[in-house]
């Protein structure tokens, strides 16, 4: 999804719901500090959504959601998500990046610190999640201590943590990054 058809799926969230203000906590969130990230990374073509004050109308963007007209008519679509979507890092809030201004008829889009992103990925570790973060890895987007500095800060099993700090060392030392 380029960073105009998130603007797109954001301007069309904004008039279904009547909200001014989401947080994008998937992959789409590296528009946030990197705009002009290669396609290779951000092939998905859903924006994971969190309505920030009326969390009741978040199945509302079932309206322009995966199988929707919408979706059908332009390829991409709007995924409702809630807090609870992804185990994210204490203080992920504060870290939160503005979207760069755009075509949103002034909606605002919060999205994850691309370090908070990642752990979210090491935590779920699907096989595309590992894929995107040595992506994130190879391009110089995230760094090794910032990544491990989260991992204690992750609300997780202490061997989930393990298993999340030797995928971190496994992917830097493939790449040849610190």
């Amino acid at each position: 999804m380029t960073k105009q058809q998130l603007d797109h799926v954001l301007r069309s969230a904004g008039r279904i719901t009547g909200e001014r203000r989401f947080v994008i906590i998937g992959s789409q969130a590296l528009h946030g500090q990197h705009p002009d990230v290669a396609d290779e990374i951000l092939r998905s073509a859903e924006a994971d959504l969190i309505v920030t004050k009326r969390s009741d109308r978040t199945e509302w963007l079932n309206a322009i959601g995966v199988q929707s007209e919408f979706h059908e008519s332009f390829g991409y679509y709007a995924d409702p998500v809630d807090e609870a979507s992804a185990t994210l890092p204490t203080g992920w809030k504060r870290r939160l990046v503005p979207l760069p201004p755009g075509d949103t008829d002034g909606v605002k889009g919060l999205c994850l610190d691309p370090h908070d992103l990642a752990i979210s990925k090491y935590v779920a570790r699907r096989e595309k999640d590992l894929i995107f973060n040595c992506a994130l890895v190879r391009l110089g987007i995230v760094r090794r201590e910032g990544l491990l500095a989260l991992i204690d800060a992750t609300p997780v099993a202490e061997e989930v943590r393990e298993r999340m700090r030797r995928d971190v060392a496994s992917h830097f030392d493939d790449a040849g990054a610190r």
